[in-house]
Order: C-alpha cells, then structure tokens, then sequence
C-alpha cells in the first residue's frame, strides 16, 4: 500500500461519489446496454482501482483511456470549430434528444486519462495490466457480438475505419482485438514500463533489466562489519 496523502484521499473519494452518481445516470438516459461500451466500462474498474489503490486496476485502465480521451476530444473540438466529425464516434454529443448536462457527463474522456496518468505516479504501473486489459477487451467484444449489429458495440460487427466486416464472427474480434492491441494497449504499455515505477508485488520492470541485476549482486554481497 502506498503511504496516503491527502490528494490521493480526495482523489479515491471523488472516484466513489461519481461513479456511484454517473453509472446510474448514464444507465438510466443511454440504457444498459451502453454501459458495456469499452470506454464505460473503463470508468467504472479505474474508480474502483482508485478507491481500492489497486495498482493493477488502475494500470490497465491507463492503457486505453489517453488515447481514447485524445480522440474523443479531437473529434468535440473539430466539430465544434468546423461542424464536421473528424474521425466520429462523438455524435451523441449533439443529440437534442437528451438534455445538455447529461451529454456532459461524457467529459470523464477528458479528465480520466489526467487522473489515472496522476495515480501510476503514486501507485506505480503494473505489468500485468496488458494481459488483464486484454482479456477485458476480448471478454466485451463476445458480449457485444450479442447485442444487435446495428450497434455495433465496440466495433463487434464492423471496423472504425472501413466499416466492414472482417469474415465470420470469431475472426472480425480477433481483428479488432488485434487492433486494440496494436494501437492502444502495446505501444502504451511500453512507454509506461519506462515512465512510472514498477507497482509493488508485480515483479521488477521488464525494461530495467541491469537495475534487477544490481540488486540481485547488492542481496548477495555481505554487509561489511
């Protein structure tokens, strides 16, 4: 456990009273089946990982939320100063249908990346947050595969980009899956391995091999008397 400090305090406390405010919110205006959006889900493991300081939750949270949070807001501001989607997904912020406030809401996008950059630094990166994220992800997309294709949750059904699918079922999510993996959680995890310390209890970091070696050689030398 890390020693508390009155920021990370707050900043568990603030996790739990918005997911306890948000999802309900959120679940009650988009339904239910929109809370199995990767990025919903997100919020809801990266508030427990806060509140619980649980580095591995935390860690793999941050895998995908700065990128995904770029994007989210590249896309609300080109729409805002053009009136075009720069590469969508954000539509439903313009959606009259709900009221503006909870429209809003979706502001986490901005803010979570900020917050979970901010705890790795106290909590330290976890290594295994790329196995476990991506069995988060793989698990969500076969849930999402039932839901109907007009939805197409998570990108189940067709590709972001050119919109088509990717042969029978299990072959188009192990593209997308691929794509997550390639895109977002592997080239993240990388330069987390580098920029944070390694969490307690999840093994030395991998890209700091001559560091282990040194204190392997420091346990093994005596203490001089």
């Amino acid at each position: 456990m890390p020693t508390d400090t009155k920021s990370f305090a707050i900043a568990r406390w603030a996790a739990l009273v918005w997911v306890l405010t948000w999802f309900p919110l959120y679940t009650w205006f988009w339904g239910w089946q929109n809370m199995l959006h990767l990025c919903d889900v997100s919020v809801v493991i990266a508030c427990l990982g806060l509140w619980f300081r649980q580095s591995l939750l935390v860690s793999s949270q941050a895998l995908l939320a700065p990128l995904v949070g770029v994007l989210w807001s590249l896309d609300v501001g080109w729409r805002i100063a053009t009136g075009h989607h720069l590469v969508g997904g954000t539509e439903y912020m313009w959606d009259a249908h709900y009221a503006l406030w909870v429209r809003l809401l979706s502001c986490f996008h901005i803010v979570l990346p900020v917050v979970l950059l901010w705890a790795l630094e106290i909590l330290g990166y976890d290594r295994r947050a790329l196995a476990f994220e991506t069995s988060i992800t793989g698990i969500l997309l076969i849930f999402s595969r039932l839901l109907s294709p007009q939805l197409n949750m998570n990108y189940a059904f067709q590709d972001p980009l050119l919109h088509r699918t990717w042969g029978p079922a299990p072959s188009h999510l192990m593209v997308i899956l691929a794509g997550c993996i390639a895109i977002f959680f592997w080239p993240t995890h990388v330069v987390f391995l580098r920029a944070f310390p390694a969490a307690r209890g999840a093994g030395p970091a991998i890209s700091n091999p001559q560091k282990g070696e040194e204190a392997k050689k420091w346990q093994r030398t005596p203490p001089r008397t």
